[in-house]
């Protein structure tokens, strides 16, 4: 992926200090005490622009919100919508939310095990060449590295535009014996569905009538519990009536 962007781009992040984070892996489990409180960390790997994680952070203040990408790029353009966002809600600085320059080939060595709660993987390459399967970010090898991030509550949320990856992962989690839940085939199928922060993508897909495809891995012992707990809810039927007396 090659990207253009405007000259100064590596000064305009370096001047960030204390939002972008240039050097994450001096972070390694110390996420917490940067952003100052024990709030659950959620992490969106290949963040993009980053309009998804930016609305996450504005809509959920209680959560700590870091955007990850290798491009220099699209931290800056990140950062552009993150203050845009909080500067609607009369914010400054995003208190709940860092951007982080890295790849994710090496995230064990930027997170610690367990420090992570929720992995966001939106719209990410699907390498659609089978030769190129090891790259996609569902696939074993990665899964690997997001078990050993994630905690007890630990889930991996998915959305993509690609039937093929989309079909790649739900194998790839069934396989690695992870438990799913709340898949859909089109997501948006009756209208914009505005429980869903969408990303840029997901905006102009949905505007193309293209189906987003979406699911969640439960991946944690403590959150697959509560799975376990209420997973038949959505599918109990009311009780039936007393039988009316026909006499």
């Amino acid at each position: 992926m090659r990207l253009r962007g405007r000259k100064g781009i590596r000064e305009s992040i370096e001047g960030q200090q204390g939002f972008v984070i240039l050097d994450p892996r001096s972070y390694k489990g110390k996420w917490s005490t940067l952003f100052g409180n024990d709030n659950p960390i959620y992490v969106e790997f290949g963040m993009g622009k980053g309009q998804f994680i930016s609305q996450m952070s504005v809509r959920n203040p209680n959560i700590n919100f870091i955007g990850v990408d290798m491009y220099d790029e699209l931290i800056r353009r990140a950062s552009d919508k993150a203050h845009l966002a909080w500067a609607e809600q009369n914010g400054d600085t995003p208190p709940n939310l860092r951007l982080a320059l890295a790849n994710i080939d090496y995230a064990e060595e930027v997170f610690e095990t367990g420090e992570i709660e929720r992995i966001f993987l939106n719209f990410s390459d699907p390498w659609p060449k089978s030769k190129h399967a090891r790259r996609r970010l569902t696939h074993p090898r990665f899964l690997d590295k997001y078990r050993g991030l994630l905690n007890t509550n630990g889930e991996i949320h998915l959305k993509t535009d690609s039937q093929t990856l989309f079909e790649f992962s739900l194998n790839s989690f069934a396989d690695y014996g992870l438990q799913m839940t709340n898949i859909s085939l089109n997501l948006h199928r009756e209208g914009v569905n505005e429980e869903h922060v969408m990303t840029e993508y997901e905006t102009k897909f949905v505007g193309k009538g293209v189906n987003i495809h979406r699911c969640e891995a439960i991946v944690g012992e403590q959150a697959l519990q509560r799975y376990n707990e209420h997973r038949l809810d959505a599918y109990r039927m009311a009780e039936k009536p007393a039988a009316m007396d026909e006499n």
